[in-house]
């Protein structure tokens, strides 16, 4: 199942409490199960004005359509081609 980066403009996204993040996070899980399993939230990362969401899902539209119901804002969508880590610099 393909992969996909989203990154999400959120002015001050960095600076919300935790319970905010909670509210944000059960919003999103609740518009998932809503959808079924084919799509998946996989993790994110917050930044100062930022989030970068990870997820898996049959498509760019699945991904889109999360966003609108969960009415999250979505800047870019990335399908991830491949994944590198430090390990990928060692010899087979």
């Amino acid at each position: 199942m393909p992969k996909y980066v989203i990154e999400r403009e959120i002015p001050g996204v960095g600076k919300l409490s935790g319970a905010e993040l909670q509210a944000i996070s059960q919003k999103s899980c609740n518009v998932l199960r809503d959808m079924g399993p084919q799509i998946q939230w996989v993790y994110s990362y917050v930044t100062g004005d930022k989030i970068y969401c990870i997820y898996i899902a049959p498509d760019e539209g699945s991904v889109r359509e999360h966003a609108e119901r969960g009415g999250f804002p979505v800047n870019r969508i990335s399908l991830v081609a491949s994944t590198i880590d430090p390990t990928t610099a060692e010899a087979a």
